[in-house]
């Protein structure tokens, strides 16, 4: 127990980041690859697959939203209890997970209440159909049910990266993926429950998934223990790792709303193979964010735990791997992405036309991404050291005050009107990083001077 905390705080960075990033890298991956097989599968449904694909499709922002919750408790929750542990106060971050643990059970419950009563209304103003309702309520009633096992998945998961346990969280991803891959072929064709096998495969593999992470927290090998005593929800903690949390919730729960803005002004001025190469753009993007939200979430114990020990010059060297880290593997994305833009459109769609129209729109609309490396380290660096304010303006800043105005101005100034439409995420991305970069300048420094002049860390 005390090697590995040691190891947190002192292990040389750059190999520790690596240790720690790469299993979460992998976990992302592995997510994101069974996420496109369960559609796969739906697709392939004889007779009705493409409404049964569709009619899920309608459901995925809802389910955004529901992850987003537990990304509310987890994001802020795990590095609150990392910076604990590095002040040597295990007892205040096991509270900390008692108390998050309680609050993402209450939010089951309320999810689940409103998913349940609510998903028909909910569905057809995302989008449903007559054609495709029944398909999206079907899959969604049974998913809700399930919506305990996915908050303690994604929540408590977080609590073991914290721990610099990453191959444990990675396995976490693992076991849910191999189950929903084998199970989802099983309940779809050969029971026949199609996209309700879907739903059900999904919420079995999520239910032992997060079995695997509650028994982790509660046994010996996990430094931090869920505890019945601290189950307790005390607003004095609990509050402080929401008001960290609101950025990622923030980020997550308004991707439907960003999506819709995009794919509305998108079929107003290039219809609907415009939208399509949205999806594909869209679909890229996530194979570069993936990789580097796990390199970030690798970085994060280390980052608080050094944080909460005052380790002044620790904090800086781990921000430094990590900017390095991000920056490289977004430019060399970006290089890749600019240099061959049909490879990565004939991942998605065999369709010549599309492909040469989402080839000219990956090259605009990933125009800029090389500046994530720099966006994604700045803001989990603000999260790891608790400095909430700053991580929840960056959110907002790039998501509100820039890209959705932006989507709407910028192809007025664009003879393609479309390809302007495009254009706005790069702009957004290109004057957020700046922004970002500025507060982080300031910040950063502020939050150091506090433990050069040896202020306590308050969690």
């Amino acid at each position: 127990m005390e090697k590995n905390n040691n190891e947190l705080g002192s292990a040389p960075i750059g190999p520790l980041l690596f240790k720690l990033a790469v299993p979460t890298v992998v976990a992302q991956l592995i997510n994101m690859l069974y996420n496109v097989v369960d559609r796969i599968y739906l697709g392939h449904i004889p007779g009705e697959g493409s409404l049964a694909l569709t009619g899920v499709g309608v459901c995925l922002p809802i389910i955004l939203v529901v992850s987003a919750f537990a990304a509310l408790v987890a994001s802020g929750g795990a590095p609150k209890a990392s910076i604990a542990m590095g002040r040597g106060d295990n007892d205040e971050a096991e509270r900390i997970l008692g108390s998050c643990f309680s609050f993402l059970i209450i939010i089951s419950i309320m999810l689940s209440l409103v998913l349940i009563i609510f998903n028909r209304p909910m569905l057809l103003t995302f989008g449903a159909s007559e054609n495709t309702i029944d398909y999206a309520s079907s899959y969604m009633t049974i998913y809700a049910c399930g919506t305990i096992f996915v908050q303690m998945t994604l929540g408590m998961n977080a609590f073991i990266t914290a721990q610099g346990k990453t191959t444990t969280s990675m396995l976490t991803v693992v076991i849910g993926a191999v189950m929903n891959i084998i199970l989802d072929p099983i309940f779809i064709f050969v029971f026949g429950m199609g996209v309700k096998g879907a739903a059900l495969a999904t919420i079995m593999s999520q239910c032992v998934s997060s079995v695997w992470c509650i028994v982790f927290i509660t046994g010996k090998k996990s430094l931090l223990r869920l505890k019945v005593k601290n189950m307790k929800i005390v607003p004095a903690l609990l509050l402080p790792c929401l008001a960290l949390g609101i950025s990622t919730f923030i980020m997550q729960s308004t991707e439907s709303v960003i999506s819709v803005c995009f794919n509305s002004s998108l079929l107003k001025y290039g219809g609907d193979i415009a939208v399509g190469a949205m999806t594909i753009c869209t679909s890229v993007i996530q194979m570069v964010m993936l990789p580097l939200q796990g390199i970030s979430q690798g970085a994060q114990p280390i980052s608080s735990y050094s944080y909460g020990a005052g380790n002044k010059e620790r904090v800086k060297k781990c921000y430094k791997y990590l900017l390095i880290s991000s920056f490289t593997f977004s430019t060399i994305a970006w290089a890749l992405i600019l240099l061959f833009p049909q490879v990565f459109a004939k991942i998605f769609t065999p369709d010549p036309e599309l492909v040469e129209y989402a080839s000219k729109a990956l090259r605009v609309y990933l125009g800029a991404i090389f500046v994530f490396g720099i966006q994604i380290s700045c803001q989990m660096t603000f999260i790891s050291i608790g400095n909430a304010l700053s991580s929840v303006i960056v959110a907002v800043v790039r998501k509100f005050v820039l890209l959705i105005p932006l989507i709407y101005i910028v192809p007025h100034f664009f003879k393609d009107n479309t390809m302007g439409v495009f254009a706005a995420e790069p702009i957004a991305d290109f004057i957020a990083v700046i922004c970002t970069v500025t507060i982080f300048y300031f910040q950063f420094r502020a939050s150091l001077s506090k433990l050069d002049e040896g202020e306590k860390i308050e969690v």
